[in-house]
């Protein structure tokens, strides 16, 4: 199961989840402290702007970041939950949900896992360059992209409810 929730509720949602492994998606200067339950080696923390388009001063998600949230993802051994947090809890860790989703189902529809991820998440509105990315790396040929412009914008929040994910 994959947990997504904001950086203000992670170590609550770390507690009420049992997640063993974290994927921090946040700016550079943004300082996350890992719950004391989570082992440093299972905690990926990517640094980067929520933004879709090369904006000077601020850091793009690139095929590097994508690449090593699919080898944490990959490596992730499924006993205990993985949690995804960004600092809304709306948009890069949402993106990333979808896309870890993605690359643990490769058989799956895209469209079905972006409706779960809508019904889940009535706020979720995925980082489109981290969704384009993903389809790239995962070959998916523009489905997730299309996917995700399908359900369309979430509802406007200033930080989404924390939920859950399952993988089949």
């Amino acid at each position: 199961m994959i947990h997504v929730c904001s950086l203000a509720r992670l170590h609550e949602t770390i507690e009420a989840s049992g997640a063993r492994h974290v994927i921090s998606l946040i700016n550079h200067n943004m300082e996350v402290i890992r719950p004391p339950r989570i082992d440093p080696e299972n905690h990926l923390t990517l640094n980067f702007n929520d933004i879709a388009e090369e904006t000077e001063g601020l850091v793009v998600p690139g095929l590097a970041h994508v690449q090593a949230l699919f080898d944490f993802t990959h490596a992730w051994p499924r006993q205990t939950p993985l949690l995804i947090h960004c600092f809304a809890g709306i948009s890069r860790s949402t993106a990333a949900a979808y896309a870890a989703q993605c690359a643990l189902r490769p058989d799956a529809d895209e469209m079905e896992l972006a409706l779960w991820l809508r019904r889940a998440s009535p706020s979720a509105t995925p980082n489109p360059r981290i969704v384009a990315l993903a389809d790239t790396l995962l070959q998916r040929e523009g489905r997730m992209v299309k996917a995700i412009n399908a359900i369309g914008r979430g509802a406007d929040a200033y930080e989404g409810t924390p939920f859950h994910l399952p993988l089949g």
